[in-house]
């Protein structure tokens, strides 16, 4: 089992856990958001932009764990508002295209965050061999 503490470009983690977890031939991906290498105060202004960043750390810790978002077979996605579901639907079909993984989205109170999104993904076959 490998454990990824920090993502080149990342923030640190802001709690007692891994970025990800490797095992098995798969890559469990901590709820990521749209903090930027300087913390949570370091946010894009608009809800997009965070989506866009959310997902680009996404893609970074996958990086990281040797795979990439074509590879992703699950993503949860934790929305503050029933009115995020559209814009974050447009730029989540940006970043998967026509892979699209299973993906459950929900509306919940984040602690003053509007957006956080986890995913499971697998190694591809040449790695999962060596993990």
């Amino acid at each position: 089992m490998q454990k990824i503490a920090h993502a080149p470009g990342l923030a640190d983690a802001i709690g007692p856990f891994s970025q990800a977890v490797v095992a098995n031939g798969f890559v469990f991906v901590t709820g990521q958001m749209a903090s930027g290498p300087g913390g949570l105060e370091d946010q894009p202004e608009s809800f997009e932009d965070r989506v866009r960043r959310t997902l680009e750390n996404l893609r970074s810790v996958l990086n990281e764990a040797g795979t990439d978002l074509d590879h992703v077979v699950r993503c949860n996605g934790y929305l503050t508002s029933k009115d995020q579901l559209e814009p974050y639907n447009k730029i989540y079909a940006e970043f998967f295209g026509s892979h699209r993984p299973a993906r459950t989205s929900i509306c919940v109170e984040l602690w003053g965050l509007d957006l956080e999104i986890d995913c499971i993904a697998v190694l591809p076959d040449n790695k999962a061999a060596a993990s």
